[in-house]
């Protein structure tokens, strides 16, 4: 055994870790919708927060909500300079490469997510599942 040589390989160069994208992005007309809405609330807000929660026949929904502050864990997304979108927790790992979108049409308005990950929507489109 005397004759094995131990030998130390060198440390594997450490190379800077490339820049984790945001769980969701923002289209342009989501950030005029949620900068008008935080302008018409009537109190200062820090933001809105968008998570998920169990609802419906698919068993998900999505969730958006003023902000007052965040709370621990939130993801904090800044799209413009004065717009600030939370992602809950809990709801992160449900919405990453998620498309946070705005859409008026004539006979209804609202938020919209495109969602990579979901697997299915129930049919009157309210819930969905991973």
């Amino acid at each position: 055994m005397s004759d094995m040589l131990e030998t130390t390989a060198p440390a594997p160069a450490s190379r800077p870790r490339a820049p984790r994208p945001p769980p969701v992005s923002v289209t342009t007309a989501a950030m005029e919708r949620v900068r008008a809405l935080l302008a018409k609330r009537g109190k200062p807000s820090y933001g809105v927060r968008v998570g998920v929660r169990t609802r419906g026949c698919s068993g998900l929904s999505y969730t958006l909500e003023y902000a007052d502050a965040a709370e621990p864990g939130d993801e904090v997304l800044r799209p413009a300079e004065d717009i600030t979108i939370l992602i809950a927790p809990k709801a992160a790992m449900f919405l990453f490469g998620t498309e946070m979108d705005f859409v008026e049409e004539q006979f209804k308005s609202g938020f919209t997510f495109r969602n990579p990950n979901e697997k299915g929507r129930c049919g009157c489109g309210e819930s969905f599942h991973v």
